[in-house]
């Protein structure tokens, strides 16, 4: 007899074992559903960006801090009779003491030491018309300007690396420093204002 009962009770010992295995397989499948290991909206929103939270300038260009380090923006925009040069940190920056000069690129517009370095404390702008310690902006009468304008901005920053001297990007001055100057041309914004009235959607004549 105990040869009959030892078989009959080690089948009913695996039955019972593989039974509460596929009960714990099909726990786990059902919480794996669930419980996904990633958040596929946040995947979306870190991939995802549109044009209309780009503002559109007329110039936009870094600037350059210790030659190496992008402080934040310069830009160009038109404001009817006037340019306006706006200095943006990226918020790592402050902005200190500012100097701009500005002309006609086929003039000799930008005072320059003999061996071709710009005189930054001979710029003509050095008040700003509106001073946060992250913005600076000045404001010019487009009046004296052709189309073909050529300007510097110099500013004093200071950022994680200390206080660096930093220019707008662009092109490098003759000299053997790092100082740059913007090269730009008014026609490329002169139809801003023409595209904003006709925003309307009426036909321009």
């Amino acid at each position: 007899m105990k040869k009959i009962y030892l078989p009959i009770s080690l089948m009913f010992l695996c039955l019972c074992f593989s039974c509460t295995n596929e009960s714990l397989n099909d726990d786990l499948l059902e919480s794996n559903r669930k419980q996904p290991k990633f958040d596929a909206s946040a995947v979306t929103e870190t991939v995802i960006t549109t044009s209309e939270d780009d503002d559109e300038h007329c110039v936009e260009t870094n600037l350059m801090a210790g030659q190496h380090h992008v402080a934040g923006t310069v830009t160009v925009d038109i404001d009817g009779d006037n340019l306006v040069i706006t200095y943006s940190s990226n918020g790592d920056w402050t902005i200190g003491t500012t100097h701009l000069s500005i002309g006609n690129c086929d003039e000799e517009w930008a005072p320059l030491t003999g061996s071709g370095n710009p005189q930054i404390g001979q710029f003509e702008y050095t008040e700003p018309d509106s001073v946060t310690p992250y913005e600076v902006v000045y404001i010019i009468s487009l009046a004296e300007l052709d189309d073909n304008y050529c300007f510097a901005a110099h500013a004093e920053v200071e950022g994680p690396t200390g206080g660096e001297t930093a220019w707008a990007e662009g092109e490098q001055f003759s000299g053997r420093g790092w100082a740059m100057y913007v090269d730009a041309l008014l026609s490329e914004c002169e139809d801003q204002d023409d595209d904003d009235d006709n925003n309307g959607g009426g036909t321009p004549y």
